[in-house]
């Protein structure tokens, strides 16, 4: 049974910030569930934490364990909502699609499911219908994004902090974490002709496509040496502590510090300086810009896309306990073909081509006639003639 677990909205960051799972602890956490689930997703990001998992437990048991996996405080489960198998598949769909974001419409949730979905995928925790689910929605998540042009608005919790700091005259950034939101972050910041970016990393080796005289990349020991010299700060990393305490701060300096990250990355304490502006991503969230209901309205004109899509998935749900036998079906088919060219290839010189291809031809036919009409004697032998004739009759109407 496919089911998933979320965060209520409206949650709290401090609560949201100890229920999230980080990447470095996903594969434990996957390890374990997949001890009482048969499969299990884990998607954790900046401001979402969604576990899609495939069990016949009920979602008591469920959730208990997926705490007692996670570590998770169990005083926290008040804070979490649970879906079953079409709603737990529409919900899905519609998050790929950016109905469930804060930023309604944001970018980067496709690709963000992709990466949890794949990650899954190479440690062998999806096989059957949570595979399938996903393939769907991804699916699903791309055609709704063409068809919806949501490209032609561009909007990311990356675009809306660049724009709200060129509004205020920055010039000078540091970009905390190079992940999807940095990296966006400082594609922005460098198409607005900033005059320099700041890039700290954790392992500076691994940035290769930033080749600009307007950026300086540098490891985190080295960012207080800097944190001085810029208008803007951009915090996004996965870290469990904080990455900018109150002391790294100059009290005297105006700065605007923009902490994308769950749990956060900023000191609260920063905001006691006068000269400093903290927004955290919940405050972020309620700036957006003035395109949020030109894309609401074409969301809400698309939906017809997550529709069809989760129908397709439905019917494959239902239709799965008889995959086996049509797979079987299709091999004795291959296996009649292979018989009768295999006969035409070794005869083929030595008989009339057409005469030939006319006997083989109807033996194939009489393959399955055959076997239609011995299996409609055994049932009516057996008193049951009348399904099996409605079946028999349905297969040959369709063949004519």
């Amino acid at each position: 049974m496919i089911q998933m677990i979320g965060l209520k909205k409206g949650l709290d960051l401090s609560i949201r910030g100890q229920l999230t799972v980080a990447k470095s602890q996903r594969g434990e956490a996957i390890k374990g569930m997949l001890e009482f689930c048969q499969e299990a997703v884990i998607i954790s990001t900046c401001n979402r934490t969604e576990i899609y998992f495939n069990s016949q437990e009920d979602s008591t048991n469920s959730i208990n364990r997926i705490f007692s996996v996670l570590k998770w405080d169990e005083a926290l489960i008040k804070y979490i909502f649970h879906l079953n198998e079409s709603d737990a598949a529409r919900h899905l769909m519609e998050v790929v699609c950016g109905f469930h974001s804060s930023i309604l419409g944001e970018e980067q949730i496709l690709g963000q499911v992709k990466e949890a979905y794949n990650y899954s995928l190479e440690e062998g925790a999806v096989s059957g219908a949570l595979q399938r689910l996903f393939q769907n929605a991804i699916t699903c998540g791309k055609e709704f994004r063409t068809k919806a042009k949501i490209y032609d608005i561009p909007v990311s919790s990356a675009s809306i902090v660049v724009n709200y700091a060129m509004k205020r005259q920055c010039k000078s950034f540091m970009v905390i974490g190079y992940g999807d939101i940095g990296y966006l972050a400082v594609k922005y910041l460098l198409s607005h002709g900033v005059s320099k970016v700041y890039v700290v990393v954790r392992n500076t080796k691994k940035i290769t496509d930033l080749v600009d005289n307007r950026v300086k990349i540098m490891d985190f020991k080295d960012k207080n040496r800097f944190i001085h010299k810029v208008d803007c700060i951009i915090s996004c990393t996965s870290a469990p502590h904080y990455i900018i305490k109150k002391e790294d701060i100059c009290e005297d300096k105006k700065l605007l510090i923009f902490d994308l990250a769950v749990p956060r990355d900023v000191e609260a304490a920063v905001e006691e300086y006068s000269k400093v502006q903290l927004l955290d991503i919940d405050t972020i969230s309620k700036i957006d810009d003035e395109n949020k209901k030109l894309r609401k309205e074409r969301m809400e004109g698309c939906r017809e896309i997550i529709k069809k899509h989760l129908a397709e998935y439905e019917e494959w749900s239902k239709l799965r306990d008889i995959l086996p036998y049509i797979k079987e079906m299709k091999r004795v088919s291959e296996k009649v073909s292979k018989d009768r060219i295999d006969t035409f290839i070794n005869k083929s010189e030595t008989k009339d081509h057409r005469e030939l291809a006319e006997v083989l031809i109807k033996s194939t036919s009489d393959f399955y006639v055959n076997r239609a009409i011995e299996v409609l004697k055994e049932a009516k032998l057996e008193g049951s003639e009348e399904q099996c004739l409605k079946i028999v009759e349905k297969i040959f109407k369709l063949m004519t």
